[in-house]
Parts: structure tokens; sequence; C-alpha cells
């Protein structure tokens, strides 16, 4: 959606959809007491360190200590090559780091609830530590470890699960925290400080604790235990977008992958460097190597003689495809894997910043773009952390909100239906799903299974420092169908989202069964018209971007109540308090600036018509003939003449008209979805 019209400036767990009322059952927080008798199974899942770790430390106070890390190939398929490669290299390190302080660290493979069952009950625990999880799928099977646990009879009664959690801030009570980031900034909350641990507890009983796996090892793992469509999709995952339209739209240009974060760059010493993947473009290994790396990346400024902080600074520029965006391009999927904790980075963050300035902080900001980059970003982090976690303890309305994550950020989607086709709502610029709140159960009660996402940037999903592009979120949407969803979608986007479905429907047809555009961004243009297409790579922040942005915000903060109702021009009271402060709540996020920046930047040139030419017979067209943003009389005049095959249903509404009308809306998309599923059953085209 969007809403919003500016002043110009210059410039697998598909099963898991089956259970979308799921509520998991409650487990205890550990609160620290007496040393403990009996024996503890500590459950790694991403949290491969033993640097800050609440679980370790609360797990020591037991006569006996297991640790173990399951590989399971439905917490394993959410990884990359590179992301399974750090797994390995971090349970090098941390097996190592474990045996150093009396333990030591199992290897199993198989479901994680299985394999803990049988060795709660080979051990005898008591108690099984994991970290508190947000993520839908990590908290599903942590259930269902939870219910076989309870399976368990021994004299020393049912194991428990107990969570914890690393304290970043020392919030108090979660259910009671602001949902505003601008009135959480106003309670202060001083960072806690990490932990350190010196011994553990051993096994007081021979185990067989099993070997490290290679590489070869968890590719074949992985492979005998792919879903069915899992090989062919898993290829779709591998093709960007950038490279498929460079192909396919320029003709006349080379195709070649490109990053949209950073350049390759080749590693002076292997032996020494902290890049240690086949890629070598971010960092890994254990602890320490993170460690050695981040005191790299902070003393950039300082220069240095040595080969592996060169490399550091070396692959900083590289990666800093806008101010700051360096850190979570190069420290990301550390951070993602727990080898190292948000609230270490801070603290050795502040430890230098307090060196450079005798002791002292500034309260002007920070004496250092690295030092800047750092905080910001693992403050960010733990913001969008707490609100998922809020969210989900409070999440007792009649929706299923879910986090899933996605590249290592937070992205927040609703899903409600058990049976029926499969249909994603995807809302445009300065939305979020509950923009389609009348839509999804209504949907859902005409026999769909309904998942509305919010996109990477917007309302509670995560607002990372990275370059927002309209290919990147469609390779969003994209790995969303695969790993989520799990089978071809009736796709439904409004404004720019419009856009990015088409992106989606072009490049990855065979994830789409049809597609509905909603008052779509984007260009119809006569045939054979060349038009240009700059990747992402060659948008680049400016002054003009950085103040244009803090401009935008100010302007959309005083007027967006107005500049709202006016894309509702039929029923201006559908623009109501709610919707007006889940947008200002939304505007107040770390990072939302970054976002902005990014309107300055969008290239919307491929034509609207070129992306939908091959599946033009899969299209329906929703226009909202009152769009106070386009003039939508030419909009379906240009459609009707240059998108054959295309229907088009035209509205008495704005901008928005699935909120503003969406007893019509539903009505022709259920119709539409119909008609579609009855010609693929009858095996005719649409």
């Amino acid at each position: 959606m969007a809403l919003l019209t500016f002043p110009h400036f210059p410039s697998h767990f598909p099963s898991l959809s089956r259970f979308p009322n799921n509520r998991f059952s409650p487990t205890r927080r550990y609160c620290p007491t007496a040393t403990s008798s009996g024996t503890a199974i500590l459950w790694f899942k991403h949290d491969l360190r033993t640097d800050d770790h609440p679980g370790l430390l609360a797990a020591s106070d037991f006569r006996s200590l297991v640790p173990i890390y399951v590989f399971d190939h439905r917490i394993l398929s959410r990884f990359s090559d590179e992301m399974l490669e750090l797994v390995l290299f971090g349970l090098q390190d941390l097996k190592k780091s474990l045996q150093e302080r009396g333990s030591n660290l199992m290897i199993r493979f198989g479901n994680a609830e299985s394999v803990i069952e049988q060795l709660a009950t080979e051990v005898k625990a008591t108690c099984v530590f994991a970290e508190q999880e947000v993520e839908y799928e990590l908290r599903f099977i942590m259930d269902v470890v939870n219910q076989h646990l309870k399976l368990i009879e021994v004299p020393q009664g049912t194991p428990r699960i107990e969570l914890w959690k690393t304290p970043f801030y020392d919030v108090k009570v979660l259910q009671n925290l602001a949902a505003s980031y601008d009135e959480f900034e106003k309670l202060q909350l001083q960072v806690t400080t990490p932990l350190q641990l010196s011994t553990l507890p051993g096994a007081e009983m021979e185990l067989d604790w099993g070997d490290l796996p290679v590489y070869d090892d968890i590719k074949g793992f992985m492979a005998s235990n792919r879903w069915k469509s899992g090989n062919d999709w898993n290829l779709i995952k591998e093709t960007s977008a950038e490279t498929f339209l460079g192909r396919v739209m320029l003709k006349s240009r080379e195709s070649r992958e490109r990053s949209y974060s950073f350049r390759q760059i080749p590693s002076r010493e292997p032996n020494k460097s902290v890049f240690v993947t086949q890629k070598g473009n971010v960092v890994g290994g254990g602890t320490y190597n993170v460690l050695n790396a981040l005191a790299a990346y902070l003393r950039y400024l300082e220069g240095t003689a040595r080969d592996d902080w060169q490399e550091v600074h070396e692959r900083l520029r590289a990666s800093e495809s806008r101010n700051g965006a360096s850190f979570i391009s190069l420290f990301g999927p550390a951070l993602s894997l727990g080898i190292i904790s948000r609230r270490r980075v801070h603290y050795e963050a502040i430890k230098y910043e307090k060196e450079r300035n005798g002791g002292f902080l500034s309260p002007f900001g920070y004496s250092a773009a690295t030092i800047a980059a750092a905080v910001e970003a693992v403050c960010s982090k733990e913001w969008y952390w707490l609100l998922a976690l809020r969210n989900q303890i409070n999440n007792g309305g009649i929706e299923s909100t879910r986090i899933w994550k996605w590249n290592g950020f937070f992205i927040q989607y609703t899903v409600a239906g058990e049976d029926g086709p499969a249909v994603l709502l995807v809302h445009g610029f300065g939305a979020f799903a509950e923009h389609y709140r009348d839509n999804i159960h209504s949907l859902a009660r005409a026999g769909n299974r309904v998942w509305a996402i919010t996109l990477l940037g917007f309302g509670k999903s995560e607002k990372p420092n990275v370059v927002y592009t309209e290919l990147l979120w469609a390779e969003l949407l994209r790995d969303f169908i695969v790993d989520v969803v799990g089978e071809p979608v009736h796709l439904v986007g409004n404004s720019i989202g419009g856009y990015i479905v088409a992106i989606v429907a072009r490049v990855w047809s065979v994830l789409v069964k049809s597609i509905v555009l909603i008052n779509s961004a984007g260009n119809i243009i006569p045939r054979n018209t060349s038009k240009p297409l700059s990747m992402p790579s060659d948008r680049q922040t400016s002054g003009a971007t950085w103040l244009g942005s803090r401009i935008l915000l100010y302007f959309l903060r005083l007027k967006i109540k107005e500049i709202v109702k006016k894309c509702y021009p039929v029923k201006g009271e559908r623009a109501d308090d709610w919707l007006i402060n889940e947008m200002l709540r939304a505007s107040s996020d770390p990072g939302v600036l970054v976002v902005l920046e990014s309107i300055f930047s969008f290239n919307l040139s491929i034509p609207l018509n070129y992306l939908v030419e091959d599946v033009k017979e899969k299209v329906l067209i929703i226009q909202g003939m009152k769009d106070p943003i386009s003039d939508s009389n030419a909009t379906v005049s240009m459609l009707k003449e240059h998108c054959d095959c295309v229907l088009i249903k035209e509205l008495d509404a704005g901008h928005c008209p699935h909120d503003e009308v969406p007893e019509q809306v539903n009505t022709i998309i259920c119709d539409w979805i119909h008609r579609v599923e009855s010609n693929i059953l009858a095996g005719f085209p649409v």
C-alpha cells in the first residue's frame, strides 16, 4: 500500500501451515538456585558459544551436564550452504571450548524430539535447558520436544524444559513493554554486562559423544530428508531476481551474479583468515575468531600492519553499500548463529569507545562510524527480538501472528485457514500484514489457506541497515513461498506490493498459480519499447537522500492522517485511529530512515506489462478508480491496450480497495481463485 503520497525531493516447514491456531505449551524460565542434584541437558541450537551464555551458567549448577547439538533437517533446511559451513566451524570451536572447561559436546542426527527424549531417558535428566525462541518453526519443535519429555517416566520425575535468554536490557515485565520505540527509549534502560564462565560439570557416565561431521556429510543428510519438491525448489532459491531479469530483460547486457552487499576479495592467508567459508564474505569460525574480527572492525580508523585485520578492513570497504551497512553484512551470520552475543558486541564497542575518549561517552555520538554501526545494529536487533517476544506473549487475538527468520532478520506474518488453495497477501509501502485485516479471515472462511506477510522494513518486521530494493523484497517472497508455504500460491499485492508480486511471477513462475494486482505500482508502455534496468548495487545513497528521508519522515508524521484519508475517498472512516496509530508506531522503529531512503532509489523501470507477459492469462487486476496517487482511467486504458487476456475489475474506491471496500474485493478474489483452481483441475488454461 503506497498509502503515502510524497512531496517531491530531488535527488521447510510446509506441514506447519496446517497448525494455524497452535498455542505452545508453557515452559518455565530458570531461576538460579543452589547447586542442583541430577543431570541437566543443554540443547544448543543457534547459541554456539560458551562466552556470555546464561544457559550454560545455569546448567553448571547441576551435578552432571550433557551439552548436545542435534542436526535436525527441519532446522538446517533454513540455512544456505555458507551458513551450514559456518555451523560446522562454530561447532568445532564450541566443542573445543567445552572440553577446555571440563565438559564435551554430543553430536546427534535426527528429529530433536526423538534424540532428546532418548538422551534424557539414558542419562536420567531432570532438566533440559534451551534458549527461548520467537520463530514459529523453532517454537513448534520445542513444543514437540516438551511433549515427548512428558512421556518419560523416571524416579526423579518428568524432565522439564527451562528456557533462558541473554538479557540485553533489564526488562522486568515483558508484557508491559512499550510497543513504540520512542517510548522504549524514554525508559533509558542500561545494557547488562556479559557473563563469564569458568568450569563446567562433566557427565557422570560413559557416553557416546559422536563425531563432528564434515560438510559433505551434512549435505548428504539434508538430501536424504528433503520433501518431494525440495530439490527443484532449492534450485529456484539459487537464482536471483537480478540475474534472471538481467538475462531476460536486458539481453544486450552480459548477465552475471552480483551481490547486494559486497564483492569477492581473495583471502590473504586462509589459515589465519576470519573469513572461513568457501565464499569468504562473512566473518565466521569460533567466538575468538569473531571477537578478533570485531576488534579489527571497530579499529578501522587506526590502520594496521596485521594481515588478518587488513583483510577485515578490505571487506568492510567492499560491503559498505550504505553508511554502516558493513557491520550486518560481515557479522550478521555470526550473530544469527549465536557465535557471539549481541550483548558482547555492545560491550566491546562501548569499551573501545571509552578507550578513545578517556573513559567517557560523549553525549554527541560515537567517535567512529564503525562503533556507531556495531552499537546501532545490535540495539536494533534486540528491539525487534523484544517486540517479537512481546507479541508472542500477548498473541491472544483471533489471528495467529508468527515470526519467520529470513537471512537472519525477523519477518512477521499471519496465517488463517486449514484447507484449500494457498493465498499470499502482500502489502504496499508504509503498510503491513494487518492492512488486510478484513480480508484474511474472509478469504479463509471461503475455503482458502491465507498468509499475510509484513515485508522487511515495515510494520513489526525488522528494519536492518541494508539497501532496500524491489528485487530484495521479491526474493523474500520467493523464499517465504518455498520455506513457509511450501506450495504454489495465489499472490495478491497492493501498490508496490503488486509490482513485487509481478516480479515473482515473472522470475519464478512455478511458484505462482495466479496473481491479483490491486492498484499496482509500475508503468505500462507500448510493446517493443526498450527500457533500461539498473541493478541494486548501482543504487547508492547520497547526502541528498539522507536529508530527504529525514524531511520526509517529519512530513509523514505531521500529515499522516490527512494523507491516508485521501487514499480512502469513498469510505474515509476506514482510515481509522488503529491504522494511523500503527503507522505512527512503525515510523519510530530503528532503521525506518534507511527504508525511507529507498524511496529515492526505487527502480520500477521494467514495465508492468513486461513482467506479466508470460503469465497474463493468470492475472486479475483490481483497480480503485478514485485513486489519488495515479490516474486510474489512464492505467486501465493502457492495461486493456497492452495486456491481452488480463481480467480487469473496476471499483468505486481509492488506492486501497481491499481495505476500503473489503467485501467487494473478497468476493472478486474468491471467485477468481475458484475459477483458476477449477481450470487447473480440468487441465484448461485460466
